[in-house]
């Protein structure tokens, strides 16, 4: 049983410029959390785009509910910005009932090594592999259905709505 994992950036793979101070995407860190985590389920990781959620458009979601419709695997964790997080969660629930779809995100880039992206990736791998088919959201160790989840911007976390 093999698992697809959507990288779309976020948090999860930004890198910190030291010269400028700015945040930027280079490559995933993926395959290095996975190993670093030492992960033994199978994935397999393709990269759709690297950007901030904030700058996710509806044609960025059409891809990415596409490429869950026509992937195999019916398993699929997608790595993705907070801030957009649930409005994309809930373009693909509109899209796909047929598959368990769960994603993830950093509320602090992997590469600054007080990361919570790897926490969350390991609950979104054991999430994905044990919730029935729908579109859920983990993060801070819980599991949300994507119609009940909010990011709390006081608190840096992710609550239910109701």
């Amino acid at each position: 049983m093999s698992i697809r994992i959507f990288i779309t950036g976020g948090t999860f793979d930004k890198e910190y410029n030291e010269l400028n101070g700015q945040l930027f995407f280079k490559d995933t860190h993926l395959p290095e959390m996975l190993k670093l985590g030492r992960s033994r389920v199978e994935v397999d990781i393709r990269t759709l785009m690297m950007i901030d959620s904030l700058e996710m458009t509806d044609d960025d979601r059409a891809l990415i509910a596409r490429q869950c419709e026509h992937a195999d695997e019916d398993k699929i964790i997608i790595t993705h910005g907070t801030d957009t997080m649930s409005e994309t969660a809930a373009y693909i629930a509109e899209r796909i009932q047929h598959k368990t779809i769960v994603l993830t995100g950093a509320m602090i880039p992997y590469k600054f090594g007080s990361s919570d992206g790897l926490f969350n990736l390991g609950s979104a791998l054991a999430f994905v592999q044990t919730l029935p088919h729908g579109i859920y959201v983990a993060m801070n160790g819980r599991y949300f259905n994507w119609n009940n989840v909010k990011k709390n911007k006081q608190t840096g976390e992710f609550q239910e709505i109701k």
